[in-house]
Formats: structure tokens, C-alpha cells, sequence
């Protein structure tokens, strides 16, 4: 899997409610409309700017506070191809995967600026920076859920297969 895109910076701890807020998630049920609204409280035009195979690079613990499935679905709705962060939220991180939407766990996100033209492999561990010239390695994904995510998320996978990853039967 590999993907090329233009870098939108965030800082840490980038919660739920920052990518998509609760006020919209409870009074919003189409995904289009929804995404309208994605991370407007820290960079307001987002949503309008941010084009189909960019990317989101973040500092610690993207993600964290509530387990709205909505908050990467609404990013995964508006292009975004995948989210590098030093490190995620659990809930988020699991959320991603299951919504098909790469989270790419990468500890060098301070050398990689807004702008910047990405190249990452998640398969073979790594992120370049094509504006720089750098390399950043990734930490790998477990196999269970790579499978998962190189299966466009949770529902592909057992719409495909009929079970989990996991299951024997």
C-alpha cells in the first residue's frame, strides 16, 4: 500500500471532538454534510482546502477522547488517505483501521512540515519526504489488522471472508 499526498499539519492531542464535534455528531447523520464540519475548531476551512490523497501528520496521541467512529470517517469521506502521528489514541487507532482509513504510527512527525509531498509505504515501513529528501521509518502494523486495513476496513474484510482475521472457523 502506498500512498502519495500533501502534508496538513496538527499538533498533540488532537481529540475526537476537534475532528468532528459532538454538536454536529448528534444532529448530522449524512456523512457528506458531516464532513463539512471536519477539523474546523483548529484550522476553520479545512474541510473546503483539503483534497482528495492528502495526508494528516500530528504530534502524540491523535485521536484521544471519545470513540466516535465518525472522526475518521469523516476524514477517510473528505480524501484524506491516511493520518501519520507520533502516536495515537487506542479507540482511534482501532477505528481507522476498521474504517479502512491508514493510521501510521511515525516518531520523526517534527522533521515533516505543512505542505510537504509524502510518499508512504506502510507495508514496507516507511515515509519519504519528497520535498526534503528524508526517510522516516514507521512502526509495522500487526498482521492481523494489516489485513484488515489492506481490505479497505472491518466490513470489507468480513463481507470478503465471512469472519475475522482471527477466526478459525
Amino acid at each position: 500500500m502506498q500512498i502519495r499526498g500533501k502534508v496538513w499539519k496538527f499538533g498533540d492531542d488532537v481529540n475526537t471532538d476537534l475532528i468532528i464535534a459532538g454538536k454536529y455528531k448528534l444532529s448530522i447523520t449524512d456523512l457528506g454534510e458531516l464532513s463539512k464540519h471536519a477539523m474546523e475548531a483548529v484550522m476553520p476551512g479545512f474541510a473546503e482546502k483539503v483534497e482528495k490523497g492528502d495526508l494528516i501528520v500530528a504530534g502524540r496521541n491523535f485521536g484521544c477522547g471519545s470513540s466516535r467512529e465518525q472522526a475518521p470517517l469523516v476524514l477517510k469521506h473528505l480524501g484524506i488517505a491516511a493520518v501519520i502521528a507520533r502516536s495515537f489514541a487506542r479507540i482511534f487507532y482501532r477505528n481507522a483501521m476498521n474504517t479502512g482509513l491508514p493510521p501510521v504510527e511515525c516518531s520523526d512527525v517534527d522533521s515533516i512540515g505543512a505542505g510537504d509531498i509524502l510518499e508512504v509505504d506502510i507495508a514496507k515501513g516507511y515515509v519519504r519526504n519528497l520535498s526534503k529528501g528524508e526517510a522516516y521509518p514507521v512502526k509495522p502494523v500487526p498482521p492481523e489488522l494489516w489485513k484488515i486495513l489492506s481490505e479497505g476496513g472491518l466490513v470489507n474484510y468480513v463481507r470478503k471472508h465471512g469472519k475475522l482475521p482471527w477466526q478459525t472457523i
